[in-house]
């Protein structure tokens, strides 16, 4: 596509772009048109579209408000950019995971659970009121028994009280209730309570205000207080919150301290009698809830009722939507917290497909991420409809399908970290095609199936697995080979494997959760690597290995061992500078002054240039013991460029997935369990996970990974394909054997595969 100059306005205008690796990049943008932005992972890719378009489009958005409102909004530093114009507002979908509150479902996310409230609000049997009196997150509607939660906690008294002891003797053994800490003064030092006396000599009337007196006022030496006994004050502390602890000490409390199971009052449907037995067509609101997406949709299509019909055609839209992006298998009452990261951008996504805002700029990160191939063509056709309401898509992607509908391309590389961050190729997809770079490469390239698959070494049991939509499934996995369980999302693989294999000692499973970045954390902490670097430069001089940890003993007083400083301006966005003190380096000045040795009289590193190598140059330096396998492991996973101390919350989705794969690849386990190792990587990324999958083989291990990626499923030795569909319609083995034979079989997988190998030999994949 030819962007026409001589309107200034056409295009987001980028010159002299810094952010992290970005060399002083130039690009233009098209706007109201469709971009995807290509290249290795960490190559730049969200740097630039993240990082300066949508960080700098929401810093000025933030300025809008009044300088009152912008004290109590997060403050944003500008991008180290030199030119950015003609932006426009940015909605950012990523893939970060929704929050974990107990009472943020999929329904209250989406606001599906808002207009089915209001459909029975209307026409309930017997009728109930208003629409609040369905909502298990308000007083008139939730359960008495859990307060909305469906589940009640069965709290064990003997962890946090001995009743042999006396208040002064230290009968409270929670947290914070040490004898003479505030929370114990509430108890010990009022005239209700005699501190001298064992608890179980308390009166019953005595026993039942110091454990479950509601939360009152008391006086204490002719002053008013605050008072609620102990078990209600656990409970409303810790307990019975919306969000959970966070806390170490306290998330080992609870899980010592309460037991939870389903609320015995409303059977977990949350709401009280009335609202939990009102029936519309049949059915009450706590069971459409619990029912698939899909099986919803019909059953909302089936009511008649004139007086809601916009909230009926409001309620199918949000439905129909979350069918069409793969999420048919979900249901309304599905904790948020619980979602996949993909999952999670997609229910982000279908709260804006339905939006009245145009000329806006959508942001999606992977929207593709654990979506099965044959649900690429539907995420495909909403990202086209987003764009034809006059909005500009920009997408971070690396699926060739995705490629092949942009109306333009940015490909960043040509590789990554300190060798990506520069502009190799903007414009069309058929352009892309003649370029030279790796992405273009990899799109040409044949998906080449194992037509010579290992053969097995004796069976691995999984299952009988019965949960979700898995009802008495098993399977035999061949040991000491590569197998791939495949099947689209919803279909069952993960539930299978890592419930059929759970508690197995020999089993490492790396699944999906993420990893949370901070300035404080980094590939060597995260790792245990520094731990390794630490002791290494303590033993050469002779020193504490604290002195080498910049969150301990050895950190720069100024900065804190941060490496930077910042400067608060109130209701003004912050500052930060590099360290005066330290120059950066994050360590005091006689801390430098250590040294280790490379190998036959190499030359000498103090602890900060260390932490600033890449893993393939520390691997010189460090060629024995824990640390050399640490370093190994890492270039195994291509990561073989990042720097040891470069923060976790500069590295890219896939750099974080393989960090993770490497940091949890030890050499104990004999089953290695890997769920979608290649989200977030780029073609050639692929290509080395698999290499070090076939590795992992060749060592002995068996390795199963559960996979939609078509390269993958066909280097596999033996596939395990689920479906039929998803959800309902899911749960079965559809297919067992090798490659050669699924591209003959007649499953979504099977057609799926089929298709890529018949592109990749007409050089057709884009």
């Amino acid at each position: 596509m030819t962007i026409n100059p001589a309107d200034a306005h056409s295009t987001i205008t980028v010159r002299g772009a810094r952010v992290n690796n970005l060399k002083d990049l130039d690009v233009d943008v098209p706007k109201r048109r469709l971009t995807v932005f290509t290249g290795v992972s960490g190559s730049g890719k969200s740097s630039l579209v993240f990082g300066t378009i949508a960080a700098e489009s929401r810093r000025l958005f933030d300025e809008t408000y009044s300088a009152f409102i912008q004290g109590f909004m997060p403050s944003l530093p500008r991008p180290d950019v030199d030119v950015l114009e003609n932006l426009s507002p940015a909605i950012i979908i990523d893939q970060e995971r929704m929050g974990a509150s107990i009472r943020s479902t999929v329904g209250t996310a989406t606001d599906a659970n808002a207009l089915l409230r209001l459909i029975f609000s209307r026409l309930s049997e017997p009728h109930v009121g208003t629409s609040g009196m369905f909502s298990f997150n308000l007083p008139e509607g939730m359960c008495p028994g859990c307060e909305g939660t469906g589940e009640a906690a069965t709290l064990d008294e003997s962890v946090f009280l001995d009743r042999t002891k006396s208040l002064n003797e230290g009968a409270i053994s929670a947290p914070g209730f040490a004898v003479g800490e505030w929370y114990w003064k509430t108890y010990g030092e009022i005239p209700q309570l005699d501190p001298n006396k064992a608890v179980e000599d308390f009166s019953g009337e005595e026993l039942e205000f110091f454990l479950y007196a509601p939360s009152q006022k008391i006086k204490v030496e002719g002053k008013n207080q605050t008072y609620e006994g102990l078990v209600t004050r656990i409970r409303r502390l810790w307990i019975d919150r919306a969000e959970p602890p966070k806390a170490k000490q306290i998330v080992d409390f609870v899980q010592r301290v309460s037991t939870k199971a389903t609320c015995p009052e409303c059977g977990g449907a949350r709401l009280n009698e009335a609202a939990r037995t009102a029936t519309v067509a049949g059915r009450t609101i706590a069971q459409c809830q619990a029912m698939q997406v899909s099986e919803l949709k019909e059953f909302i299509e089936g009511i008649d009722a004139p007086q809601v019909r916009p909230a009926l055609t409001s309620l199918g839209a949000i439905l129909e939507a979350m069918d069409q992006v793969g999420l048919g298998y979900l249901s309304l009452d599905r904790q948020a917290g619980t979602l996949s990261g993909g999952e999670a951008q997609r229910v982000k996504m279908v709260r804006h497909l339905g939006s009245p805002l145009t000329d806006v700029t959508y942001v999606f990160d992977e929207p593709t991420a654990g979506l099965h191939p044959h649900d690429i063509t539907r995420m495909n056709t909403l990202l086209q409809q987003i764009r034809d309401k006059g909005n500009t898509v920009l997408v971070v992607e690396h699926k060739p399908e995705v490629i092949a509908i942009a109306d333009h391309i940015v490909d960043i590389g040509p590789g990554a970290g300190e060798a990506g961050g520069t502009l190799l190729y903007a414009g069309d997809v058929a352009g892309l095609g003649a370029s030279e770079s790796i992405t273009a490469r990899y799109l040409t390239r044949d998906v080449e199936l194992n037509t010579n698959p290992a053969q097995g070494k004796g069976v691995l049991h999984v299952g009988p697995v019965s949960a979700n939509n898995l009802e008495n499934v098993q399977v035999e996995v061949p040991r000491g080979v590569l197998s791939v369980v495949t099947g689209v999302a919803g279909s069952g693989k993960s539930t299978l494997i890592e419930l059929g294999l759970a508690g197995d000692p020999d089993v490492l499973v790396v699944d999906q959760s993420a990893i949370r970045g901070s300035r404080c954390s980094s590939p060597s902490t995260y790792t245990g690597l520094l731990d390794k670097i630490r002791s290494k430069f303590a033993k050469d001089n002779g020193v504490k290995p604290a002195l080498f940890s910049a969150n301990s003993e050895g950190a720069c007083e100024i900065c804190g061992g941060l490496g930077v400083t910042y400067m608060d301006l109130a209701i003004m966005a912050g500052v930060s500078s590099p360290c005066e003190a330290c120059g950066g380096k994050r360590f005091k000045e006689e801390v430098l002054q250590y040294t280790v040795s490379a190998p036959k009289g190499g030359e000498s590193y103090n602890i900060a240039e260390v932490l600033d190598m890449s893993v393939a140059q520390a691997a010189t330096v460090f060629t024995t013991g824990e640390a050399a396998k640490i370093l190994r492991r890492l270039q195994q996973v291509g990561l073989a460029y990042i720097r040891l101390g470069q923060p976790l919350n500069t590295l890219s989705g896939g750099e974080r997935q393989r960090l993770k794969l490497a940091a949890q690849m030890n050499d104990a386990a004999s089953v290695i369990v890997l769920d979608e190792p290649t989200t977030g990587l780029h073609l050639a990324d692929t290509q080395t996970i698999i290499t070090m999958l076939r590795s992992l083989v060749d060592a002995g291990k068996t390795v199963i990974a559960i996979e939609h990626n078509v390269a993958v499923m066909a280097a596999a030795d033996h596939i395990i394909d689920m479906g039929p569909g998803a959800g309902a319609a899911g749960g079965k083995v559809v297919f067992q054997g090798p490659p050669a034979q699924l591209v003959q079989a007649d499953t979504l997988t099977g057609h799926a595969l089929k298709e890529a190998v018949a592109a990749g030999a007409a050089g057709a994949r884009v």
